[in-house]
């Protein structure tokens, strides 16, 4: 099948692309990387009347380390954050997730911004944003906004971004001493959506357990952080007895 008949625009600043979001009579589509947009489109699941091209805003592309965080713009293909050096160290969360997410040709034209903005319940972004404690940053006509990553995703594919505004950018806390992450998840194949999935990160200190957030992905409509567990596990142990405590919580 093909597409509904839509106008395009490529803009090149940020001012440009959010002036067309807010001023548009019709339904709008926003194109980044475009691989969960354009099968809605060539299905006919999605029927917008305008289709702004964001690839050329340069600025929403990139990683950094700003201080105590790290910076990854909306625009930068998971490919990049796969293969990025500081992403592997300052957020090995996100380096372990990486790989699950599809497959290679996906990566090298999929979004990290994409990604979080469409908030699929199976996706593993989204999720380790959340065991991370990232804060998702957006902007709208009326000025730049931050949320945190638990705040942000609302229900299936339902966030906190308003029609006519623009998710930018992601910071995440660097890795502090102590803390470490792990993933896991289970696919049919991989590459596949998940079935289930787990983000976790918290600090050790010695062999005790402090500070755990376990995020499931691919269990409701949003991330789920399993609060009771993470709090069965605080100050215990490393061990069965710890782990016995935080299944049953």
């Amino acid at each position: 099948m093909k597409p509904s008949p839509f106008d395009y625009v490529k803009p090149v600043s940020l001012g440009e692309a959010l002036s067309l979001l807010s001023n548009s009579d019709g339904e709008v589509a926003v194109l980044a990387g475009g691989q969960s947009l354009m099968p809605t489109l060539n299905m006919r699941l999605s029927s917008p009347s305008l289709l702004i091209d964001i690839n050329g805003i340069t600025e929403l592309d990139g990683i950094e380390v700003v201080e105590d965080v790290i910076r990854i713009g909306a625009l930068t293909r998971h490919q990049i954050v796969h293969s990025s050096a500081d992403i592997a160290l300052h957020a090995p969360l996100i380096a372990m997730a990486m790989p699950h997410i599809a497959h290679p040709a996906i990566r090298n034209r999929g979004t990290f911004g994409g990604s979080i903005a469409l908030a699929d319940p199976a996706a593993e972004l989204p999720a380790c944003l959340c065991a991370l404690g990232a804060t998702i940053e957006i902007a709208g006509n009326k000025g730049r906004r931050t949320i945190s990553a638990a705040d942000f995703f609302k229900d299936l594919y339902q966030t906190d971004l308003a029609d006519d505004e623009l998710l930018t950018a992601v910071e995440i806390p660097v890795l502090a001493d102590g803390y470490r992450s792990a993933f896991e998840e289970l696919a049919r194949r991989h590459g596949d959506y998940a079935m289930t999935g787990l983000a976790a990160h918290g600090l050790i200190d010695g062999d005790k357990v402090s500070d755990l957030r376990l995020a499931f992905f691919a269990v409701g409509g949003t991330p789920v952080l399993a609060k009771s567990g993470a709090a069965a596990a605080e100050g215990k142990s490393v061990g069965d007895e710890m782990i016995s405590a935080v299944q049953s919580a």
